[in-house]
């Protein structure tokens, strides 16, 4: 598992750079075959191919009522080529370094670990088993959505191998996520000789980024966050134009219908000012539904009986691919990665002997599902 880790760590694959990302998927296409996969790769023009491995599809003709179980993988990372120079693969002191390692490289190496054991198993042929490595997760999963959804309306579960939270717990919720755009047009005029000329953009801009902190409501776990502040050019020039990025968080169903009713609901402030406003609801919640429940309930119960471990829940305010399984009404566990921190950051790790803990964890899901 380490050896493959370290292969999949060092073919670095920013999700920009399809020639990267297609690296990594050839890794994991041959891997798929090794275990007698149907392997198919879906191809995308800007973004690395999808591949989607079919395991036991026999199993479809012994037991034509067995849904599938869909396991989701993304192959892309957030970090830029070059990364390894200063950030390279280390193993120290219990714990794995690099980057992607937790997100989610080593969500992979579980995945295809577990199919391993799965496969050699009494169980093996009791249901397909499908594994779904995208290419695009990091940006959005454009490309990826489609596919992700019709493959999960056909499954009884799905998996994804996103990272466990620090204590181990699975992600049985996560919050929603989406962006803003704002723009504000003003009127460029010399600051010293002309001051009075002008519409300042950025002024403008300050009265709106108070007004979208304020949206931002902790009892219904909703959340803006005003990011990036873009504006002007010069100090003696008034600004005739800024712009800002706007992230969005929300749990509950309705709240972005309403976030965004509120956003269109903005007006300038000062005379000789406009404003564009562009919204994008990238991925819905995922909820703590019945479900969910159910589904964590049967995972806990095939844990303790086989493994003799006590599984726990939570959630997260960040989003993954099974957001988009969620308002489908499939059941869906997230977190059934490596257990580690410091995503997305040269600090990130994984704990060594999550690996092995993680891969037994699902192979027994799969085998007794």
């Amino acid at each position: 598992m380490r050896t493959l880790l370290q292969q999949l760590v060092e073919t670095e694959s920013p999700s920009h750079d399809k020639a990267a990302v297609d690296r990594v998927g050839k890794i994991v296409a041959d891997q798929c075959r090794k275990l007698g996969a149907e392997v198919e790769i879906i191809p995308n023009q800007k973004t690395g191919d999808i591949v989607l491995a079919h395991f036991n599809s026999s199993s479809l003709l012994l037991h034509p009522s067995a849904k599938p179980i869909l396991i989701l993988c993304h192959m892309d990372t957030v970090f830029p080529i070059g990364t390894l120079q200063k950030f390279p693969y280390r193993e120290a002191d219990g714990k794995i370094h690099g980057p992607g390692t937790l997100d989610m490289k080593s969500g992979i190496v579980i995945a295809l670990s577990a199919l391993s054991s799965h496969l050699s198993s009494a169980a093996a042929d009791s249901r397909p088993v499908w594994a779904l490595f995208t290419s695009d997760e990091e940006i959005g999963s454009h490309t990826s959505r489609v596919h992700i959804e019709s493959l999960a309306r056909q499954s009884e579960v799905v998996f994804v191998l996103e990272g466990a939270l620090l204590d181990g717990s699975l992600k049985t919720w996560r919050k929603g996520g989406g962006s803003f755009h704002v723009k504000v047009k003003g009127r460029a005029a010399h600051a010293g000789g002309d001051h009075q000329a002008g519409r300042n953009a950025i002024e403008e801009m300050a009265h709106q980024v108070i007004a979208i902190q304020k949206l931002t409501d902790y009892e219904k776990q909703t959340t803006l966050n005003v990011g990036v502040i873009q504006g002007g050019t010069v100090s003696n020039v008034v600004p005739d134009e800024a712009r800002i990025e706007v992230d969005v968080r929300v749990m509950l169903p309705g709240e972005w219908e309403r976030i965004e009713a509120e956003m269109q609901k903005l007006k300038p402030v000062l005379d000789g000012t406009s404003l564009e406003i562009v919204g994008e609801f990238n991925r819905p919640p995922m909820p703590y539904g019945e479900g969910n429940q159910a589904a964590f309930k049967k995972a806990s119960q095939i844990a303790k009986d086989k493994l003799g471990i006590e599984l726990k829940a939570g959630g997260t305010g960040g989003a993954s691919d099974g957001n988009f399984v969620a308002p489908l009404g499939i059941p869906v566990l997230d977190g059934m990665g490596a257990i580690g921190e410091g995503y997305h950051s040269d600090r990130e790790y994984i704990f060594a002997d999550s690996l092995e803990q993680r891969a037994k964890l699902l192979a027994a899901l799969l085998s007794n599902w």
